[in-house]
């Protein structure tokens, strides 16, 4: 054990989400145990390209105690029901990666078994007509109310689209109200203890000492604290994920915001599309090494819907991950503790299940090599299999119209990506991991939508007769289509519960 002592000051370097999504949360749940003290300076721009997220950021809100509405209003936010993918399989193609559920289980067999039998009869060839959430977006309705389906109740699982910097701002207005100490300035040096080499405080620019017991590394790319002061190091995983740039840009909306993310292929890349109540954030993720700067800032801005509201911004990037998380007395979340592209909108989730997990092994009487082993080995397997979806988008393909999608083709990929594609191939058998972000519809829905092809389907799937299975899935698909249309338009909903107009 360390000879830190008990652990009461938390010292947070940078603002923007990461700073105050912690921020917010010690201050709420460790009320009264911990003192947090976040530096930022305003000069200091954020990324704010992750206005995109997934169903788990309701969990975290609701510890907080926010309400819904409230926050959507907040935020200019809208209701995201799922991804829309274009072109990715192949030019032409699209479907929906969406958070719910396709049907329901029959016994101990998962629903895609029965589908895989029944999908040659064309009444039942498409999988997301038995997906409410599916059917909800396609019809640009929305409603969070359940509806029986069946002997179950069915729901619209669903997540956000909003404005990054006003994320940041109402989790502000939150931590301050909680206690959270801030302090303006750029941080000019990380002191550290002589011998052991712990982070003992931040001297900003205006020779300010912050001093404290543990650190939160949120200072973005640069990782200031992890990398700059402890020499972490960094996995490169570009071999897999070789996009390396990004060119973003709001533009004004054309249309009433769409309840789900769109996420365009082209021929080095791929274009996000995220609707907010005020705006649509746009970008171009793409690979420098297969496309210039310039060729790829004009084909994202050939592609707008709308008039761009501000000049695109060049972000850089190289994915991958920190050796460590947690290092001797800092714990890197956001930008400093690694990069994912956001293709499925996981930077937000990645900041909150850090938080969480450090909730989790907070040191009491002082830093233990237990818990910080334990942190990263959680945190990494995390990062390991998001990595590990976003390749398969890449890999599962049938585009050879550009050398970028040929070498994503013909790469080698890692070892449980293939067992998994080859499970699936075989019989429909889809295993969840541990620390697995994405459940097995997600698995599913994306193995189908990029052209991964299951040979059969489990035996006992072949309990219902032709007649019995045909009823059901005819039911079924009723009863979900039915609820779909007794919901109001996305717009609507927002206009009546939660719109920031005016507000």
């Amino acid at each position: 054990m360390t000879d830190t002592g008990r652990i009461r000051r938390v010292v947070i370097a940078g603002g923007g989400t990461a700073g105050w999504l912690t921020a917010a949360a010690l201050s709420h749940l460790m009320a009264g145990i911990v003192e947090v003290h976040l530096v930022e300076s305003e000069e200091i721009g954020i990324v704010g390209v992750g206005e995109a997220t997934i169903p788990q950021i309701r969990t975290y809100n609701g510890a907080l105690g926010i309400d819904e509405n409230a926050f959507v209003r907040a935020t200019q936010g809208t209701f995201k029901l799922g991804i829309a993918f274009l072109n990715w399989r192949r030019q032409g193609h699209a479907y929906l990666h969406t958070f719910g559920d396709a049907g329901m289980p029959l016994g101990r067999t998962p629903f895609h078994h029965y589908w895989l039998r029944a999908r040659t009869d064309p009444r039942f060839a498409d999988l997301w007509t038995f997906n409410p959430n599916a059917q909800a977006a396609s019809s640009g309705r929305f409603s969070p109310q359940p509806f029986p389906m069946g002997s179950r109740t069915g729901v619209v699982a669903h997540a956000f689209h909003f404005d990054a910097a006003l994320y940041a701002k109402f989790l502000r207005s939150l931590s301050e109200a909680a206690g959270v100490r801030r302090t303006e300035g750029r941080i000019a040096a990380v002191e550290q203890h002589p011998e052991s080499g712990y982070v003992t405080g931040v001297r900003l620019e205006t020779g300010v000492l912050v001093s404290g017991d543990l650190f939160i590394d949120c200072s973005g790319f640069r990782g200031l604290l992890i990398e700059g002061a402890l020499k972490t190091g960094y996995q490169d995983w570009s071999h897999w994920l070789p996009c390396d740039r990004a060119w973003a840009v709001p533009t004004r909306n054309v249309a009433p915001p769409r309840p789900y993310t769109q996420s365009i292929a082209h021929e080095a890349g791929w274009q996000w599309r995220i609707p907010l109540q005020h705006r649509t954030g746009n970008g171009h993720v793409f690979c420098s090494a297969y496309i210039s700067e310039d060729e790829a800032c004009a084909r994202l801005m050939g592609n707008l819907e709308g008039e761009a509201l501000a000049e695109p911004r060049l972000i850089r990037f190289l994915t991958g991950r920190r050796n460590k998380f947690w290092n001797k007395n800092v714990v890197a979340l956001g930008l400093a503790s690694g990069f994912l592209e956001p293709l499925e909108s996981t930077s937000i989730h990645l900041i909150q299940s850090g938080v969480s997990r450090l909730l989790a092994l907070f040191p009491h009487t002082g830093i233990d090599p237990a818990q910080i082993e334990e942190y990263n080995r959680q945190c990494g397997l995390e990062f390991e299999r998001i990595r590990d979806f976003i390749i398969l988008h890449y890999h599962a393909t049938e585009r050879t119209d550009s050398a970028f999608w040929r070498d994503r083709r013909a790469m080698q990929i890692p070892e449980d990506l293939a067992r998994k594609m080859a499970l699936f191939a075989a019989n429909g058998v889809i295993y969840r991991d541990q620390e697995d972000l994405f459940t097995e519809s997600s698995w599913l829905q994306v193995m189908l939508g990029q052209g991964v092809e299951p040979r059969g389907y489990h035996p006992m799937a072949d309990q219902l007769s032709d007649t019995e299975l045909a009823g059901f899935l005819t039911d079924l698909n009723g009863v979900i289509t039915r609820a779909v249309r007794m919901m109001p338009s996305h717009e609507d909903y927002i206009a009546a519960n939660c719109s920031a107009a005016g507000s």
